[in-house]
This record gives C-alpha cells, structure tokens and sequence, in this order.
C-alpha cells in the first residue's frame, strides 16, 4: 500500500466523523473497481436511477452497469426536442437515485459544486430521493473557499472542453472569471448538511477520478 493510500485512510477516519455529522452517509473505497461495486450496492433494483455530468461515474464504470442493469434508466440526453427534455427532467427530479460526483469536498464535510446548465446542483440539493456521490480523495480541500479555487483553476477548464464551452477557460486552461454565454460556472453550491438523513451518499475513492 503506498504512503498517499495510508494517507488517505487515516483522512477517511476524519471525513467518517464530519461527513456523519452532517447527515451524510460515507464509504471508503480503494479501487475504482470497488468504488464502482460500492455505489452498485446503494441501489436496489428496479429503482429509478438518472445522473449528473459526471466522468468519475463513467471511468469507475457505474453508468455502463447501470444501463446495463436491472434498472429504470432516466437518461436526459435521450430527449429529441425541448417539450420532451421538459417532460424527462420531471421525471429525473423525482427520480429514486441520482449519480453524480462532487468537484470538490472540504476536510470539514462539505460538498462544493459549480455548474454551467445547473442542473446537476439543482438534484443534489432537492428531487430525488437519494443522491450517490462518488469522489476521489485528491479534490479534498482545506475550505470552502479553497474548494472553490480548485474547481475553477483545475476542473473548469478540462469540463469546458469536455462540453464544447466557447468560453476563455477552454481556449486557454485558465479561468477568465467570465461571464461568457457558455460560461459553466453559473451556479455554487455549498452543501453543509442533510437535512433528510442518509438521501446523500459519498463514496470516496483512493484512485484518482474525474477532474
């Protein structure tokens, strides 16, 4: 086991204790592979199960067990014109399960996400009826505010370009602060605590995932 995975662990212990305070439930993972099979053993089949952007969810393999599972599949690209992403997203905020992951968490158990369409922040604050977020253990930060700095200055600019954004982040691969019209830091959210106990769940994960 190398020294950042022993780090990790003992990290974890902490995280255990503020994240639970918080009325957030917590797993530890070390592997992709057992973070992918963790969040499988979240959800029952036959639920209803949609996600967020999430390339954490896609290079541990979630989403592609979950399509090919024994599940309802809300997928909210599959709509073909505005009047049936309308009809989906209803269906999506009343969804069983959401996917996402998380851009940034701090050290006191706190989740800190930007979004450009808003709709990934939207689900994990209030919709479905349980959120699955899986986070690999290098986006902890010190604070809010610190969490907020590696959003922008590390994981906008790749998001940028994985979504096509025209914006000065995904010409250069440094935030422009902008307000351009495909800007993707429209919305922060700081989530300090559930108030539902347990709708949130974060898997952690000691391999490096996501942005």
């Amino acid at each position: 086991m190398s020294y950042i995975e022993q780090s990790y662990q003992k990290a974890f212990t902490t995280l255990q204790k503020k994240f639970t305070k918080r009325g957030m439930e917590v797993y530890y993972c070390a592997t992709k592979e057992d973070a992918k099979n963790q969040v499988l053993s979240l959800i029952p089949e036959g639920a209803s199960v949609t996600w967020g952007g999430s390339e954490s969810m896609v290079e541990a393999g979630v989403r592609d067990a979950v399509c090919s599972g024994n599940y309802t599949v809300i997928d909210r690209k599959s709509a073909s014109n505005p009047a049936e992403a309308r009809e989906l997203y209803g269906r999506i905020v009343c969804a069983d399960y959401f996917l996402t992951s998380t851009n940034a968490f701090t050290k006191d158990g706190e989740l800190v996400n930007i979004d450009g369409a808003s709709n990934r922040v939207a689900c994990i604050a209030h919709g479905p009826a349980n959120v699955i977020v899986l986070a690999s253990m290098d986006k902890m930060c010190t604070s809010v505010d610190d969490a907020v700095k590696r959003v922008r200055t590390l994981a906008a600019p790749p998001n940028a370009l994985r979504v096509g954004a025209d914006t000065p982040c995904a010409q250069t691969g440094i935030c422009g602060d902008c307000v351009s019209p495909d800007c993707i830091c429209c919305q922060i959210l700081v989530t300090r605590f559930s108030r539902v106990p347990g709708r949130i769940k974060v898997v952690f994960c000691a391999e490096k995932l996501g942005f």
